[in-house]
Parts: C-alpha cells; sequence; structure tokens
C-alpha cells in the first residue's frame, strides 16, 4: 500500500463502523486540551469538534474494566466502542475536556501521576479527581512520578508501579487495575511486574486498534496531536489503521 492512499476521512457511520465494530476497540490518546499549540495540546474547539464527531457517529465510551471484560467474553460490548483516554493529569482535562465530555454525554480514563497530584498547580487536585470519577470518568495509574521505566532498576520499577497504585487506592477509594506506561515505552519485563503487582492491563502508545489479538500488557493507542491540520488528522488516525501495519506498527 502506497502512501497514496492515506487519505481517509471517517465521516460517516459507516466508516468509524469499519475500525470499531464488536470487538475492535479505538482507544484514543490525549494529554492536554487547551489553546497553548502545542503537539501535546489540542484546541478546545477542535477537541470539542472530535467528541461531537464521537457523539454524532453512534460511538460508545466504555472504561478499561469494560475493554478487558469484552475482549475476555464476559460481557457483549456495544456496536462502536470507544476508550477515551488522558495521560499525566493535567488540570486543563478538569477544566476544558470535562465540560466537554459532559455535553455529549462521553466517558473517559484519565491516567494520573499521583506524585504530582495536588502538588503542582498545572495538575488536578485530589478534590477534582473525585468530582471527575462521581461523573463517569475513570481514575488509573500513569506511575507514581513518570519515569522512564526501561532506564530503572526492577526494586524501582516495583517502587513506581505499586506505590502509584497503592496511593490512588487510599485517595479514591476503589482498586486500581490498569496503567500507561510513561512515554508509552515498555518492555516484557516490566510487564511482567507490573501483572506480579496486580494491574490487569497496561497503554502503550503503539499504533492501533485492539482486539482479541491484543496483548492486555501492551495495549495498543491513537494518539491525537496538534498539528496544522489537527482535524484532517485526527480523521485519518480513526479511519485508517491499515497505515499502521504499512509502517511497521503492527501486534508483536
Amino acid at each position: 500500500m502506497g502512501l497514496g492512499f492515506y487519505h481517509s476521512r471517517a465521516q460517516n457511520l459507516n466508516e468509524i463502523t469499519e475500525i470499531a465494530d464488536g470487538s475492535k476497540i479505538l482507544v484514543l490518546n490525549y494529554h492536554q486540551v487547551d489553546n497553548k499549540n502545542t503537539s501535546l495540546s489540542i484546541n478546545i474547539s477542535d477537541f470539542e469538534a472530535q467528541m461531537k464527531f464521537l457523539a454524532d457517529s453512534g460511538c460508545v465510551t466504555i472504561t478499561p474494566d469494560e475493554l478487558y471484560a469484552g475482549l475476555n467474553g464476559e460481557i457483549e460490548l456495544p456496536p462502536k466502542p470507544v476508550l477515551i483516554t488522558f495521560d499525566d493529569g493535567y488540570i486543563d482535562n478538569y477544566k476544558n475536556a470535562f465540560p466537554i465530555l459532559k455535553k455529549y454525554n462521553l466517558r473517559a480514563t484519565i491516567f494520573i501521576i499521583p506524585a504530582f497530584t495536588s502538588v503542582y498547580p498545572n495538575y488536578m487536585t485530589w478534590e477534582q479527581l473525585k468530582e471527575l470519577e462521581a461523573n463517569g470518568i475513570t481514575i488509573e495509574s500513569h506511575t507514581l512520578t513518570h519515569p522512564k521505566l526501561e532506564e530503572l532498576p526492577d526494586d524501582e520499577i516495583r517502587n513506581e508501579l505499586l506505590n502509584s497504585k497503592t496511593l490512588l487506592e487510599e485517595q479514591l477509594g476503589h482498586p486500581i487495575e490498569f496503567l500507561a506506561y510513561p512515554t508509552g515505552t515498555y518492555n516484557l519485563h516490566i510487564a511482567g511486574i507490573a501483572q506480579d503487582l496486580g494491574y490487569k492491563g497496561a497503554f502503550t502508545i503503539k499504533y492501533g486498534v485492539v482486539d482479541k489479538g491484543s496483548n492486555f500488557f501492551a495495549l495498543e493507542r491513537v494518539p491525537i496531536f496538534h498539528t496544522p491540520t489537527t482535524m484532517k488528522d485526527f480523521y485519518e488516525r480513526i479511519a485508517w489503521r491499515q497505515s499502521f501495519e504499512e509502517f511497521g506498527w503492527i501486534k508483536k
């Protein structure tokens, strides 16, 4: 497949069904929602347009638990399941993204760095996280301090994964069972440590759509960035996953 084919745009229900039907689950990955025009910051108007598109297309937002249960055959997922995720826990997730998600009746999951929570002003507080959870937002782990796990010895990896899980559970009062790897980097050894500590699954930034062939500790996501053509790129990323295989972004 050549680059000339990389032009599809999911602009109707049928096109999005092709990539998110049944057990194929689109997992979107965001970081910040503001108007700073940095690569990790989706403009507020673009984020709203993307959420409106998902809602108008009949997509149903799910949680990591529902994704896990659906792939295990424990529940039947809706026809167009989408998991919306945010990494890091920036304050704009609460101020800007949350009202838009509520407006379109969409759920999301935020992977939190607990050592930054209620500490730095550009990150959310514990009270804000509790409010989010009371309104359909799932909170999960992004390690304790957001290090590059592959550069750490085993005892530090365990501390990052376990202390994040423990602190989140103490503050929020429920099990924390899913992880997003900082910077998306991981290896099978790190995945094994996460599993030993009680995590049920972990998310990467490896391009792709989650299905029954996915590794629960290397779950694919589609990162959404700010670009000169953000909306065009959004449509292409969610509609044309064949390009993932073209560039070697395949399940392994």
